[in-house]
C-alpha cells in the first residue's frame, strides 16, 4: 500500500493525500450533505478507506444513486423495527425496487394495516435515535455462525449459497443484517418514508417454498419529494386498468383460466381495432401477414435454442408419445416458412408478421392484470434480410415505432440498447457485429439512447423502446432484435449474387408488443378516456323524455349505417343521470335529444370533458364524428 495517493473530488483538481484516508475525511464539509459516495463510479460508504489513486464523487439524495442508498437503508430500518416489535419474525431479503423497496419476512400470523402503522412509528423512533451504521467484513463461516446464533436461518441459507469467501454485515444498534451496501452513515439521515402495503411472496420466488410476508414501502430525501410521489401513486390508483377495465366492460378474469384475460364485446372491438391499425402500418412498410400453428414439435424448440434457454416459461404436451410445446414465440415457425423454398438475394428482405396467440408460463406472484399474463398476442414480425440490408431495416422499424407512439400520444420516450446477456447462444464475433450494427443505426438517427448491459435476448442484442405514461411511469413496448444465431441453428440460407449459399440475418421486432399489455398501459395513460377512433362506443344518444325515443332510434340507425359506434339511451331516467352514467363509462360524446332537436332534425353534442357544442344536423354530426374516427398524431383525447 503506498504512503500517498492522488484523489480528485467531485471533478476538482487532484489532491495528494495519505493512504487509508476515509471518504468522509476526503469530502470534508461536503460530507455533511452526502449520504454515500462514488469511488471510480462504484458506490461506497462514507467510512470507506482509500488506498489507491481514484476519483471520488459525493452522493446526495438528489441523485438516483443517492436515492437508492436511502431506500436500501430504509429497508434495513424497516427490518430493525419489525424485529423490535415481532422478535419471532424471520428476516430474509430487502432489495430496492422501482420507486421504493420491500422486505420479506417469515411471520405466520401475517401483518395487518394496523401492524404497518405500528412498524412505521417504530421506524420513526429509530430515526430519532440516530444510530450509527457501520460495516464489517467476515468470512462466510463466521458470518453464518453469527446469523445461526440469532436463529436467522434464511440469512444462513443465503450465505451458504454465496461464492465469495467473505461477506459484509451492517450494524445499527442491536440490529445486524447481511448486505453489500452502501448505507447512510446513521439512521438519523432517514425519515421521509412511507410503508404502502403488504403482499404474499414465496421464498426465492419459488411457489414450492414457504409463503412469506412482503412489506412494501418507499423513501425519498425529503418530505416534499415523498408527498409528490404519494400523489402520483394516488393518481395511478385511480387509473388502475384492472378497475377501469372491469367498470368499462372491456375484460375480465376467471379462476378457470388463471392470468388469461377474457375480452367482452367492447374489449374485443378495441383489441381488433389496435390490430387493424398495425395492419395499416404493415401495408405501408411492406409486411406480409401469416398464420402459424400454436403447437409445434418439441424438437424444433431444441434446435432453435428456446428449450435450453426458455423452457421454464413454456407449456408442453404429449400426443401419441410425441412431445410438443405450445409456442411462446413465433420466430421458429417463421423460420420454417422461410425454409419452404430456395431464396435468392433478390427476394430479400422478407417481412413476415404474425398476430398468433402465444403462451408463456408466468409465476402467480408476478402476473398483474393485462400487463403480465400467460396468454397474449403480439404485433410480432420477423425480417429475413442480407447483412447489407440490416441498417435500412432497423431504421425502418425505428420509424414505424415513432409513428405509432406519436399517434397514441406517448410524447416522452426512452430508448435502450441491450447487449449480450450471461445466458446467450452464438459466437462472440456475431454478437459484436450485431451490437455494432444497432449502435450504428442509433447513432446515424441521432437517437438519444442508454445502454442496458447484459439485457439482450438470449439470441441477440436489441433496441428497446419505452414510453412514459401520464403519471411518469416507464413502460417497455416495442423492440427490434438482431439475430445471427437462429438462421444458423435452423439452417436457413439464400443464394447471393455470386451464386453462393449464405445465411440470412433475422430481425425480430414488435411495435406495441403484447396487445393485452398495451391495452392495460393505454387505459392507465388515458385514465380510460380512449380517443374517438379507439372508443368501443363513440356516441350515446340521450333522450330527455320518451317522446323522443322514436326519433333517437332513427338517428342511431343512420349513424350506425355510416359506421359510427352509437348506442341510444331510451330509459325513463332524468337527463342528468344519463349524462353522468355516460361520462362514467368514458363515452367521448353524449348527444342530447329533446323536443327542440326532434323538431329541428338535430342533436346537441356534449363532449366527455363537459364542453357543449352547438346543435348539429344529423348528417353534419355524423361527419363530425367520422372525421375524428381516424388515427392522427396526438390522437389521444
Amino acid at each position: 500500500m503506498p504512503d500517498e495517493i492522488t484523489v480528485s473530488v467531485d471533478g476538482g483538481s487532484p489532491l495528494s493525500l495519505a493512504s487509508g484516508v476515509s471518504v468522509a475525511e476526503v469530502l470534508g464539509d461536503i460530507a455533511a450533505g452526502a449520504l454515500a459516495a462514488l469511488v471510480d463510479d462504484v458506490p461506497v460508504d462514507l467510512s470507506y478507506k482509500l488506498e489507491t489513486d481514484c476519483r471520488v464523487a459525493s452522493l446526495s439524495g438528489a441523485t438516483e444513486a443517492g436515492l437508492e442508498v436511502i431506500r436500501h437503508s430504509t429497508a434495513h430500518l424497516l427490518a430493525q423495527a419489525v424485529k423490535r416489535l415481532y422478535p419471532q419474525a424471520g428476516v430474509t431479503i430487502g432489495p430496492v425496487i422501482s420507486d421504493g423497496f420491500y422486505y420479506d419476512f417469515s411471520y405466520a400470523p401475517g401483518f395487518t394495516l394496523e401492524d404497518l402503522e405500528a412498524i412505521s412509528q417504530e421506524m420513526g423512533r429509530i430515526v430519532d435515535e440516530d444510530l450509527p451504521v457501520s460495516r464489517e467484513s467476515l468470512d462466510r463461516t463466521e458470518a453464518a455462525g453469527v446469523f445461526g446464533q440469532m436463529g436467522e436461518r434464511y440469512k444462513v441459507e443465503i450465505i451458504e449459497d454465496l461464492g465469495d469467501p467473505s461477506v459484509s454485515l451492517y450494524r445499527q444498534g442491536e440490529f445486524v443484517d447481511l448486505c453489500r451496501g452502501p448505507h447512510v452513515p446513521s439512521t438519523g439521515r432517514l425519515g421521509a418514508f412511507k410503508l404502502t402495503h403488504v403482499a404474499g411472496a414465496y421464498w426465492r420466488g419459488d411457489e414450492n417454498n414457504e409463503m412469506l410476508q412482503r412489506i412494501y414501502g418507499t423513501a425519498f430525501a425529503d418530505e416534499a419529494a415523498l408527498s409528490a410521489h404519494l400523489e402520483r401513486l394516488e393518481e395511478a390508483r385511480k387509473r388502475d386498468h384492472r378497475v377501469l377495465g372491469k367498470r368499462l366492460g372491456l375484460f375480465s378474469f376467471h379462476p378457470e383460466a388463471p392470468a388469461t384475460p377474457f375480452f367482452g364485446p367492447d374489449g374485443a372491438w378495441l383489441y381488433n381495432r389496435l390490430a387493424d391499425y398495425i395492419r395499416g402500418l404493415y401495408r405501408r412498410y411492406g409486411y406480409d401477414e401469416v398464420i402459424t400453428p400454436q403447437v409445434l414439435d418439441e424438437e424444433l424448440w431444441r434446435r432453435s435454442g428456446h428449450y435450453d434457454n426458455y423452457r421454464d416459461n413454456m407449456y408442453f404436451t404429449e400426443v401419441n408419445g410425441r412431445r410438443f410445446a405450445v409456442k411462446p414465440m413465433n420466430c421458429p415457425a417463421h423460420c420454417l416458412m422461410f425454409s419452404e423454398e430456395t431464396r435468392s438475394y433478390r427476394d430479400l428482405p422478407i417481412r413476415l408478421a404474425d398476430f398468433g396467440r402465444l403462451h408463456r408460463y408466468e409465476r402467480s406472484g408476478v402476473v398483474h392484470g393485462l400487463t403480465r399474463v400467460r396468454s397474449f398476442s403480439q404485433d410480432d414480425a420477423h425480417i429475413f434480410c442480407t447483412p447489407e440490408q440490416i441498417s435500412d431495416e432497423v431504421a425502418a422499424v425505428v420509424g414505424m415505432v415513432n409513428e405509432a407512439y406519436d399517434v397514441f400520444g406517448f410524447e416522452q420516450r426512452r430508448v435502450y440498447l441491450s447487449t449480450k446477456p450471461a445466458k446467450a447462444i452464438g459466437d462472440d464475433v456475431s454478437w459484436e457485429t450485431a451490437e455494432s450494427k444497432l449502435r450504428e443505426v442509433l447513432d446515424e438517427l441521432t437517437a438519444d439512447y442508454s445502454v442496458n448491459a447484459g439485457d439482450g435476448a438470449f439470441y441477440g442484442p436489441k433496441i428497446d423502446f419505452c414510453v412514459l405514461d401520464a403519471v411518469g411511469r416507464e413502460w417497455q413496448l416495442g423492440t427490434v432484435q438482431l439475430d445471427f444465431s437462429m438462421p444458423e441453428r435452423l439452417d436457413l440460407s439464400y443464394i447471393d449474387s455470386g451464386g453462393r449459399s449464405r445465411r440470412p440475418v433475422m430481425v425480430h421486432r414488435a411495435v406495441l408488443g403484447s396487445i393485452e399489455r398495451f391495452i392495460g398501459i393505454l387505459i392507465e395513460h388515458t385514465a380510460g378516456d380512449l380517443p374517438m377512433w379507439l372508443a368501443p362506443c363513440q356516441v350515446i344518444l340521450a333522450t330527455v323524455t320518451e317522446k323522443q325515443n322514436e326519433y333517437a332510434e332513427g338517428v342511431a340507425a343512420r349513424l350506425k349505417d355510416a359506421g359510427v359506434r352509437v348506442r341510444a339511451d331510451l330509459r325513463n331516467e332524468k337527463l342528468g343521470f344519463k349524462i353522468r352514467e355516460a361520462q362514467q363509462a368514458k363515452i367521448p360524446v353524449v348527444a342530447v335529444i329533446g323536443d327542440r332537436e326532434k323538431e329541428a332534425g338535430t342533436v346537441a353534442p356534449r363532449l366527455r370533458g363537459g364542453e357543449k357544442n352547438e346543435a348539429l344536423a344529423v348528417d353534419d354530426f355524423k361527419n363530425w364524428v367520422l372525421e375524428r374516427s381516424q388515427p392522427t398524431v396526438g390522437g389521444v383525447s
